[in-house]
């Protein structure tokens, strides 16, 4: 049997997304730019996307703006409104922390369960001061209280970003009422394509472009646009928002019944909130294993999972989320993240859950560290 649990990675693409995305690789293949029919054929269909999008997060369509994916759009967030300090947290996503190391920026310690400390975050400003907080940790699935980030954010008359990667799809997300000002959303995370995103701009918002060309994208982000891949994010995002609560129902049951019964092996722990996680999450350390052996035993049974996320997953050193949660290096290296996914079926859980027991004692029979 194959199992595919490393969603927070990559989703497959969803059937009913690839239908609308086909025609645009072929009979509809012009240049949203060009002034004649195939051109405006593909115009409509970016503006149709663009207006999917927003409306999945209560925005207007002239907020969005495509992006190649959430590293674009993280990074052109930060240069867009950038003013001298930016203060993040500790679990951010690479595409933000390594950005923020070649600018004056501070970073919020955590709690156990990944929650940013309010008070350091509140005086960490300064009036030249913006804020980027993660809205849900891509490792640990831990889920952040967005709304009291950004109103603090705001009595410091600062600007608000969070990258919503990881919740887009799973969390309800309303901008407006969350008081976010820029957000950055990716496609292949709600089974859609690759190598598309957007980032959410908040009309009155002027953004400094990392990318200079023809203008696109209200001219904060030249470069002709990927069309078919746009076509397949709108769609992906129009579904999630639709089968949001199925798909939250479906697999918060799935989560909950690994987390118990893994929880049954000696010696394992689980990582981020019990509750206030993504529906989709479990992030369990086993005490005298490594997480990669772990890994590679699962993936010779047919069991995709990871030890990390998937953009640092090959590297050897522990992961800075689980240290920043106060995870000891020997217990981060043991950790295994697993994702659930739309597809994902009751038989398969209980297929993964038969491998893991077997695999955890097979790896601490031989381990040097027990």
């Amino acid at each position: 049997m194959k199992v595919y649990l490393d969603n927070g990675a990559t989703t497959p693409v969803d059937p009913r997304v690839l239908r609308e995305m086909l025609p645009y690789f072929t009979s509809k293949f012009g240049n949203a730019s060009s002034i004649h029919q195939f051109g405006q054929e593909s115009k409509e269909a970016l503006e149709k996307a663009r207006k999917q999008i927003a409306r999945a997060i209560n925005a207007s369509p002239n907020e969005i703006i495509f992006t190649s994916g959430g590293t674009e759009s993280d990074n052109l967030a930060i240069h867009g409104v950038y003013k001298g300090h930016i203060i993040t947290s500790s679990i951010e996503h690479p595409a933000i922390l390594n950005y923020c190391k070649h600018l004056n920026h501070t970073i919020i310690p955590v709690d156990n369960y990944g929650f940013v400390n309010f008070d350091k975050f509140e005086k960490a400003f300064t009036p030249e001061s913006m804020a980027s907080i993660m809205f849900a940790n891509n490792e640990v699935g831990t889920i952040e209280p967005i709304k009291r980030l950004a109103e603090i954010t705001k009595s410091k008359d600062a600007l608000f970003h969070t990258d919503a990667v990881q919740a887009f799809g799973k969390v309800p997300i309303d901008v407006k009422k969350l008081g976010i000002d820029l957000m950055t959303l990716s496609s292949h995370k709600i089974y859609g394509p690759k190598g598309v995103g957007a980032l959410y701009v908040k009309e009155g918002i002027d953004i400094k472009p990392l990318l200079r060309g023809g203008g696109h994208e209200f001219s904060k982000r030249s470069g002709t646009e990927n069309v078919p891949g746009i076509v397949g994010f709108g769609k992906a995002a129009e579904l999630a928002v639709k089968d949001m609560k199925k798909d939250n129902d479906k697999l918060t049951k799935l989560r909950d019944k690994m987390i118990k019964s893994l929880l049954e092996i000696p010696n394992s722990k689980l990582n981020g909130h019990p509750r206030e996680r993504l529906s989709n999450n479990v992030n369990v350390s086993f005490s005298f294993i490594e997480g990669e052996a772990l890994v590679l035993n699962l993936d010779m049974k047919g069991i995709a999972a990871s030890t990390g996320s998937a953009c640092s997953s090959s590297k050897l050193e522990p992961s800075h989320v689980l240290l920043a949660l106060g995870i000891h290096p020997a217990e981060a290296h043991g950790s295994l993240r697993m994702t659930l996914g739309r597809f994902n079926t009751n038989k398969e859980i209980d297929y993964v859950l038969k491998q893991i027991p077997e695999a955890v004692l097979k790896l601490r029979r031989i381990s040097p560290f027990r």
